[in-house]
Parts: structure tokens; sequence; C-alpha cells
């Protein structure tokens, strides 16, 4: 099955640099480009791509708003590929639903990867933006120990919310706590009805909310 991406950036030579690079990967086909937010949106209802790759600063609509619209009304998955990997652009754009984010010096290698991480249903964050997010999480939560469990959560539940969080599939996180799938999959569905959230995107936002998170940057 051909992986549809879509490409949004305000600069064409990005934008159109962008599009060759990505279409050059063996099962991944840009079916369309954006030079602002609104035509991204539109493109995605029109042509219902699988992964949009987004940038931030962009004009009529910017990155973060594009992405609200779309993670709320579409199955498309985003990845943020920006120049920005601060706190005022990183949180908003999370909060509005994206799946991955990336900061341009990523490689074509990083690129993919992200596109197909968050395709499969993952999380991909550059490691610049991992440091943001735990020193974040430090500066917001000095006594972690102190803190109840979030929605709920069994202790076993925070830790595959946490792993989630470091967008582990899981398959990765069986393997890491010593979990058989099944068993994975049933502490997965009860950490979604406990906090009412409805995809692993929502899950890592919410882990992000209460101080839950980790070091990798997906698989």
């Amino acid at each position: 099955m051909t992986l549809r991406v879509v490409v949004a950036d305000d600069q064409r030579a990005v934008r159109d640099g962008l599009a060759m690079l990505v279409g050059l990967c063996d099962g991944i086909e840009v079916v369309g480009t954006a030079s602002d937010g609104a035509a991204a949106v539109a493109l995605v209802a029109e042509l219902a791509p699988d992964v949009v790759l987004m940038d931030l600063r962009m004009p009529e609509l910017d990155g973060v708003q594009a992405t609200r619209q779309i993670t709320g009304s579409s199955a498309a998955r985003v990845v943020v590929l920006t120049t920005y990997a601060d706190d005022e652009s990183v949180f908003p754009a999370l909060r509005a639903g994206a799946a991955g984010y990336l900061t341009k010096d990523a490689s074509a290698e990083e690129i993919e990867a992200a596109i197909r991480a968050v395709h499969r249903g993952q999380t991909w964050l550059d490691p610049v933006v991992q440091a943001r997010l735990v020193s974040a999480l430090g500066d917001a939560v000095p006594n972690e120990s102190a803190r109840p469990l979030p929605g709920s959560l069994t202790p076993r539940e925070v830790e595959v919310l946490t792993l989630i969080g470091e967008g582990l599939s899981n398959r990765e996180i069986g393997e890491r706590l010593v979990l058989g799938q099944a068993t994975v999959k049933t502490h997965v569905n009860r950490i979604f009805a406990k906090t009412g959230v409805q995809s692993r995107a929502q899950a890592v936002r919410y882990a992000i909310s209460n101080g839950l998170a980790g070091s990798g940057t997906g698989a």
C-alpha cells in the first residue's frame, strides 16, 4: 500500500525540495503541496492523505491552527517540520494534535522514519524537542513522586503510558516490560478508557500534561 503525503510550507524552494525528497522514498507518494495552512486543510479534505508534513510559520492559517483542523476532521497524521524548537512552538503544536515534530536540520532518513512511524500510530519527536519537554516537565513538576497517579491509573498503566509517550509500539512496550502483546493491549485500552483519550497522539499529550515523559524519539 502506498503511503500518501501532503507537504505544507510557505517557502517554494523548501516545499519543492521536501516533495522531491519524500517522493523518492519507496512506497511513499507526495499527492499534493500547499503554500499555507488554509491550502493544507483544503488539500487534506480533497485528497485524504495519510500524513501531512507541516511547517508552522505560514500566512493565512498557521501550522498550529491547520494541524488542529486537520486532526479534528480527518484521519491524517501530522508531522511538524519547522525551524523552531522553542516552547512557544513545540507545545501548541503537540496540543493541536501533531504526532511528530522535527526541525529542518533533520536528515532525509529521519523525515522518512517520522512519516512511517506516525502512520503506524506512533509518535516521533526530534531529540531537541524531547530535551525541551523533559526540561519543561522538570521545571513544572519538581516533586513528581508526591503526585497522585493521573486518571486513577495503576502503576503498571502509568509505565505503559510513559512508554507510549516515548513513541513505542505495543510490541516494543511488551519487550521493554516483559509483557505479552495481548496484556499490553489490555493496558492501553484501559488507559484510553480511564483518561478519555482516543488516540496514541492524545495519550502522548495526556502524558505530557501529567508530568510523564520518556527520552526516546520513537521508532
